[in-house]
């Protein structure tokens, strides 16, 4: 059906490895769970009902196909021509949805009725939460104490949903220790439960099930650039924490030539603990069952990193990410907190778009881009909404 489909169906291979990168690095406890979500998630993937019973979720419940829209006002500013892939405009404010419904209804076929996660900012918390009331499961979500206060409408929403939200109070109090924390919760349970991970990153088979889950994105979007310009963008670009956006909107870009832009969080400096930019600053390592870049304190473990944004505050980076960087597929870029805020208000006031801060790192560099390459054309993954961020940034950074 698409081009792309042999390197999707090539990597990673069977053992979950995308070169070097990748594997499951798991306790003998949590192998068999694992190997039961691998096999079950390779019969659905070609199964007519569960593929079809998808694609009505995504149709009449998330309200897909989200549009491409071309952002003039941006672009006659900026010279160059942006275009938004709008995931804020997919049911719950983020692109999350589109695995966290796909996870939910293969747990349902699996027979589980809990669902357990992780989140950052919020956003996978909520999709998850919103999965569950949709499919009658329990739900668990754990969360830094620090992204508890910074990002407390998606606690509200997450409570209202029905979901239990676990404080983690260990570590830094952010997305790493809600990871630690949610793969204690699903050891103590594995027969019930199933560990929904919310990005392109875990053990093997979950980097792949989360790409081919978001690949939608991709797909969509080249379609619709296509028939809006005629032709495909010069560029396309995504924020990368654990980075499934990004490996979302890449899926369908992949063999043509197009180049791609990661954008990681620069933080406020280049000194450790200050940033989370992994494949900028990083080395080989594993972290939280998987092989990958990662960024790592004097004693060898995973640092302690920052970002203004808490969805992408993470100190590893999926697997396929690293596996395409390191063969010259994918380029890095890099935004700072400082360009990120203000990225965040022009596209609020030039579009009438408030974008998450997650994606306002993309977008800060697609601007950047844009100066530097008059004319060219770039799509940006606008993962999700900044309803999450609002009370943060004004408290924070206020503008006239």
């Amino acid at each position: 059906m698409h081009k792309q489909k042999p390197y999707l169906d090539n990597f990673p291979n069977e053992n979950g490895y995308f070169g070097k990168f990748g594997g499951a690095y798991i306790p003998p406890e949590l192998q068999k769970p694992f190997k039961e979500i691998e096999e079950a998630y390779q019969k659905l993937s070609k199964d007519f009902e569960f593929l079809s019973e998808l694609k009505k979720i995504r149709k009449y419940y998330q309200g897909r196909p989200t549009p491409v829209y071309f952002a003039k006002n941006l672009s006659n500013i900026v010279g160059g021509n942006i275009y938004l892939k709008r995931e804020d405009l997919n049911h719950t404010g983020s692109h999350k949805l589109n695995h966290c419904m796909a996870e939910a209804l293969l747990a349902k076929y699996l027979g589980k009725k809990k669902l357990i996660a992780e989140t950052g900012a919020g956003q996978h918390g909520v999709a998850l939460a919103t999965a569950a009331a949709y499919f009658g499961l329990e739900c668990e979500i754990h969360m830094g104490e620090v992204d508890i206060k910074k990002e407390h409408p998606n606690v509200v929403k997450m409570k209202i949903l029905g979901a239990k939200v676990v404080p983690v109070t260990k570590g830094l109090k952010t997305l790493k220790e809600a990871v630690d924390s949610a793969f204690e919760s699903y050891l103590s349970d594995t027969k019930n439960s199933i560990f929904a991970i919310g990005s392109v990153v875990g053990p093997h088979p979950f980097p792949k099930m989360v790409r081919d889950f978001q690949s939608v994105i991709g797909f969509e979007a080249k379609e619709q650039f296509l028939e809006m310009t005629g032709k495909l963008p010069d560029m396309v670009t995504a924020c990368v924490g654990g980075g499934s956006n990004a490996m979302g909107i890449f899926s369908a870009f992949i063999k043509d030539s197009v180049e791609l832009y990661a954008v990681e969080p620069a933080g406020k400096g280049q000194n450790l603990g200050e940033h989370s930019a992994s494949l900028t600053y990083g080395e080989e390592g594993i972290m939280h069952g998987f092989n990958s870049i990662m960024l790592k304190d004097e004693r060898g473990e995973a640092a302690p990193v920052h970002s203004i944004a808490s969805g992408i505050d993470y100190p590893s980076v999926g697997p396929e990410h690293a596996y395409l960087n390191s063969i010259g597929r994918t380029k890095i870029g890099l935004c700072t907190d400082e360009e990120a805020v203000d990225a965040f208000y022009t596209l609020s006031r030039l579009e009438g778009i408030i974008p998450a801060l997650e994606s306002s790192h993309a977008l800060a560099f697609a601007m950047k881009y844009a100066k530097e390459n008059k004319g060219k054309s770039i799509l940006v993954s606008l993962s999700g909404r900044g309803d999450k961020d609002i009370d943060f940034i004004i408290e924070n950074f206020p503008r006239d």
